[in-house]
């Protein structure tokens, strides 16, 4: 009787419960139905190399322009004060000879400036306004780009859907076979081509709004530095 029940514990202890197997199966067979993302985008149809164009290019513009722009909003704090220095002390020469070595769009604004020093102070401000419209469509070159693959994307996107799903539903129009695993699974391979669209235009879109941001901040020290100059072409020289 002892023997028997000890039999009994040992078996419950070592041999898996039911349900214990029957969830290491399902989750074996879980794990085999996975799809890499790899795969999962190769089965998005022909439609996914244009897309993929479409992404290269929005990551090289972002690249490109973030570069350029970061560059032309630096500029030494001590630049304007050694300007102001320079023009106060009546030393207009070695002013624009600093402007002149100095990279950026405000140095450029600046000695264009003081290239029209001894002409009206309007026609001094209207040059280097005109200077300074030339150096924002500078930066915002080939910003436009961006913008058109943040709107064509999606509509590529929804383009393979919709080609998918024709093809899905003459498919089944010849076959006659309408169960749910074959249009659940045509209609969700070609719906990756309207999720890469997405994607692809809310980061195009992200990154267009955030390089207009970088460039309204060097415009607004444009700005700054131009009525800087003009105060310093109104103070009496030394």
């Amino acid at each position: 009787m002892i023997l028997g029940l000890i039999t009994l514990l040992q078996d419950s202890l070592l041999l898996p419960k039911a349900d214990t197997v029957a969830q290491g199966v399902s989750a074996t067979a879980a794990a085999q139905q996975q799809i890499h993302l790899i795969d999962m985008l190769m089965k998005g149809g022909v439609l996914m190399i244009p897309l993929g164009i479409l992404s290269l290019l929005a990551v090289y513009v972002f690249v490109e322009r973030y570069i350029t722009i970061s560059k032309a909003g630096r500029l030494e704090d001590n630049f304007m004060p050694m300007i102001r220095d320079q023009i106060t002390s009546g030393n207009i020469q070695s002013a624009r000879s600093l402007a002149k070595n100095t990279q950026g769009p405000i140095a450029r604004m600046i000695d264009k400036g003081i290239q029209r020093i001894g002409k009206p102070i309007d026609s001094i401000e209207k040059s280097m306004e005109n200077v300074g419209k030339l150096e924002i469509y500078r930066m915002e070159k080939n910003l436009v780009i961006l913008s058109i693959i943040a709107g064509i994307a999606p509509m590529f996107g929804f383009l393979g859907t919709i080609a998918g799903m024709i093809q899905t539903f003459f498919n089944i129009s010849i076959t006659s076979d309408i169960t749910l695993g074959t249009i659940a699974g045509g209609i969700y391979v070609k719906m990756i081509t309207s999720a890469t669209g997405l994607i692809i235009g809310i980061v195009a879109f992200i990154g267009y709004s955030f390089l207009n941001a970088q460039i309204d901040k060097v415009v607004n020290k444009m700005e700054g530095a131009a009525a800087e100059f003009t105060d310093i072409l109104q103070e009496p020289t030394r």
